[in-house]
């Protein structure tokens, strides 16, 4: 790792001046809603970008696969990206949240005040009741899918795992069904995890951990990765940080702790999932942490990635596609059954990559992440590209930072959480593949809001207060 700094250019370090500034405004901005999802796509591009120099030994790996320009004028494009989103961002806050520029972060007064707040605990009531009545729906649906595995996708734990919800890559007819089943499942597994994390009801909190029980180990027992992270972080991080009360260092301690095994348990997937199924290499050879810790992991390599699309779209064997990209992955949740010929994502990038071919129905051997900033570039080239990518992160911030101010609404936090956690994953593309379970969550939340906003249940509970207090009021003699 030391060696490989003594070599990266003068770029790379206007990089890390641009991530250290963005952190320092964050921090100071956290009050105003926008400093946690702010620091957090920082914390995305410092992942897979300069991780993946530092991970991947970049003296003997990037240096050996691309040209001094190229790994210079990759990291100008993050430098780039970098520049507009810190720009970009407090300006769009001001027009996207002006109506709330006078109220304050309700995580970090969650975080200060603690989380007894009874109205605060209303809104997680009321989410549990919703999230629970899509789960009974996910439940009748689910024998029809897994058949005689119902019982293994209820717990895979007992026995082999019953494979996922859905069944190819090109979502067509029922299959279509199954993705949205799927994407459902992660929205209720994620927010039961909160909910049970954050209910001081007792009775609310058991239940939404049966949720917990019942819905998480049918995705840390794939081979899927970001579902795991997705499902599970989201309450976890709320228990450390909203619920523990105790000294920060305590709390970082817990989430080094997570932070490793989380880091061992993608290990242990990545080293079985070609051969096994997770529960058959979990009951046959069980797990091993020291060497599952040890396991390479695969895809961090968001850098190595651009500096792939830079090269060939300078060599002109890849045209950036005018923002076909992203209208692709716009047009996503129309059904294919819909639409025969909706937009596939990311297949000509694959061809360009030389993975065109194989017997599947998409024609490819395999996909590609393009990463976030990548991605911009097969769209809109080099220059408008990384700024086109850093105006959409700038607008999912913003739409983030409404949350955590609006957060005395139905599910506003828990919806922050999911919203926090998926922003790693859009690092790799911004899709609507990722935002799905988010997207299905607001759009619950939204009818709940409108449905029985919380100043009908003030005026309902100032009036019964104002008949009991008149009714044990002595009566005035004439």
């Amino acid at each position: 790792m030391i060696e490989a700094l003594r070599v990266l250019p003068f770029s790379f370090w206007i990089v890390i001046i641009l991530i250290g500034v963005g952190f320092y405004w964050s921090v100071r901005n956290i009050v105003m809603g926008i400093g946690i999802p702010v620091a957090m796509v920082l914390a995305t591009v410092t992942f897979w970008y300069v991780g993946d120099v530092l991970y991947n030994d970049y003296t003997n790996n990037h240096k050996n696969l691309f040209s001094p320009e190229i790994l210079t004028n990759a990291w100008w494009l993050v430098a780039l990206f970098l520049v507009f989103f810190l720009l970009l961002t407090p300006a769009l806050h001001r027009w996207f949240n002006g109506d709330l520029l006078r109220q304050s972060s309700q995580v970090f007064f969650i975080f200060k005040n603690g989380v007894e707040n009874p109205r605060f605990q209303r809104t997680l009531t009321t989410l549990f009741y919703a999230v629970a009545g899509v789960w009974i729906l996910l439940l009748l649906g689910a024998p029809f899918r897994f058949k005689d595995h119902f019982l293994n996708y209820l717990f895979p734990f007992l026995g082999e795992h019953p494979g996922p919800w859905i069944t190819s890559g090109l979502a067509q007819g029922k299959d279509t069904l199954l993705a949205l089943a799927n994407y459902l499942q992660i929205m209720v597994g994620a927010l039961f995890g909160v909910i049970g994390a954050l209910s001081t009801n007792p009775r609310i909190r058991c239940l939404a951990l049966l949720g917990v029980f019942l819905t998480w180990p049918f995705y840390i027992l794939d081979r899927t990765r970001k579902s795991i992270l997705a499902i599970v972080v989201p309450g976890v991080l709320a228990w450390i940080f909203l619920r523990l009360r105790g000294k920060i260092i305590v709390q970082l301690a817990i989430l080094t702790v997570l932070l490793v095994g989380i880091n061992a348990w993608f290990g242990f997937i990545i080293s079985k999932r070609a051969e096994l199924t997770i529960t058959t290499a979990l009951s046959q050879e069980g797990f091993v942490f020291l060497d599952s810790s040890k396991e390479q992991h695969q895809g961090v390599n968001m850098f190595e990635e651009l500096c792939w699309i830079t090269t060939i779209v300078q060599n002109g064997s890849y045209s950036p596609n005018l923002g076909y990209n992203y209208f692709a992955n716009l047009m996503n949740p129309i059904p294919r059954v819909l639409w025969p010929g909706k937009p596939t994502i990311g297949l000509d990038y694959a061809i360009a990559r030389g993975l065109g071919g194989g017997d599947s129905e998409a024609g490819v051997y395999a996909t590609l992440s393009n990463g976030l900033i990548g991605q911009g570039i097969i769209n809109f080239g080099s220059f408008a590209g990384p700024i086109f990518a850093a105006l959409l992160m700038s607008l999912w911030v913003c739409w983030l930072a409404r949350l955590d101010l609006t957060g005395h609404q139905i599910g506003h936090l828990p919806l922050f959480g999911l919203g926090l956690i998926i922003t790693l994953s859009i690092g790799r593309d911004i899709t609507f593949l990722e935002i799905y379970p988010f997207a299905f969550g607001y759009t619950i939340c939204w009818w709940l809001n409108r449905n029985y906003p919380y100043h009908q249940y003030i005026s309902n509970t100032g009036r019964k207060l104002k008949r009991k207090i008149a009714q044990h009021q002595p009566q005035k003699k004439s």
